[in-house]
């Protein structure tokens, strides 16, 4: 299918991706969350999808292995993925399998729609703690993924949904965007100030998402007895525990949780097809979370602004119209 690329979000991890860590193989296209419209189908593919609005699984596993034999095709061993080990959607067009298209309602934006991708990131996170209505979530990390895990944890019927963050200006955003109970642990004890805001319980689930050893020693030492702690931060080293963060996982008796990518398979377990339907009911409100939108050709200036965090942003997108 050839899609005309209409939005393309940048992810924390395109910065170092393009910078300084670099790609699979050069050159290479960036870009993992991107949406648009189908110009042109491939032969024995339905011609009535021309011009329907699609997002793009950035994944496409080899369908032989033996995890892609269940469906779990995060966990492909040998897949390709748009953006990093192939051309991404930093493009004003892309060819993509149609077993990757996640066709989207008009009543959406391809800017919302090229937001699936984190959305559906966030729910593959939240599911794996199995959260239940009136819990109490902690989430540290309030960038474009922690405001989606807010927002998700409260359609779910979350009680009280705390966001943690280091940065002033995110907390301030958050609260912006609805999130009433958001801290800067530069402040004080973040701690502290999850355990009275729960009444001196804890949190039910804490959400790591920043990948740093004192925010998963935070989440543990938050969490209420018989908690739940889910790993969702990519760290850039070592995730070491003092000896005092380690009891709090053992005499708690705590549940902890990986979480990687999201799951592209048949309903229930389609955090992207989830994640576009929850868009168009308005339980998910993506656009509130898009604070730049540039055009391709400023795409050294922006990028250069993320790197250098010469101002504030939460989700910047490239929009090609």
């Amino acid at each position: 299918m050839l899609v005309k690329i209409k939005a393309s979000g940048i992810c924390g991890s395109d910065i170092p991706r393009i910078f300084s860590k670099g790609t699979y193989h050069f050159p290479t296209i960036p870009g993992h969350e991107f949406a648009g419209v189908i110009e042109k189908t491939g032969p024995g593919v339905d011609e009535g999808l021309t011009g329907r609005k699609a997002a793009v699984f950035p994944l496409i596993p080899c369908m032989k292995c033996d995890i892609c034999q269940v469906g779990e095709y995060a966990q492909c061993r040998d897949y390709n993925y748009f953006g990093s080990r192939c051309d991404g959607g930093f493009a004003q067009y892309i060819a993509v399998p149609l077993w990757n298209l996640v066709m989207v309602p008009q009543s959406l934006s391809c800017e919302e729609a090229a937001m699936a991708e984190p959305a559906a990131v966030a729910v593959h996170a939240l599911r794996q703690a199995g959260i239940e209505i009136g819990d109490n979530v902690a989430i540290f990390g309030a960038g474009p993924i922690g405001l989606m895990l807010g927002q998700w944890a409260k359609a779910w019927g979350a009680d009280r949904v705390m966001l943690v963050d280091i940065d002033r200006e995110k907390t301030e955003f958050a609260r912006k965007v609805g999130f009433e109970h958001s801290f800067n642990s530069l402040d004080g004890d973040p701690v502290e100030w999850i355990t009275e805001l729960t009444g001196g319980r804890g949190a039910d689930t804490a959400i790591e998402g920043a990948g740093v050893p004192a925010t998963l020693e935070q989440c543990l030492k938050c969490l209420r007895p018989f908690g739940r702690l889910v790993a969702m931060g990519n760290p850039a080293g070592d995730m070491k525990l003092s000896q005092q963060a380690y009891w709090e996982l053992l005499r708690k008796q705590l549940k902890i949780f990986g979480t990687w990518n999201s799951s592209f398979v048949s309903i229930p377990k389609n955090d992207w097809q989830l994640s576009i339907r929850a868009m168009e009911l308005g339980k998910i409100r993506v656009k509130d979370f898009i604070t730049h939108k540039v055009p391709l050709e400023k795409a050294q200036e922006v990028l250069e602004m993320m790197r250098d965090r010469k101002a504030f942003f939460n989700k910047v997108m490239f929009v090609m119209d």
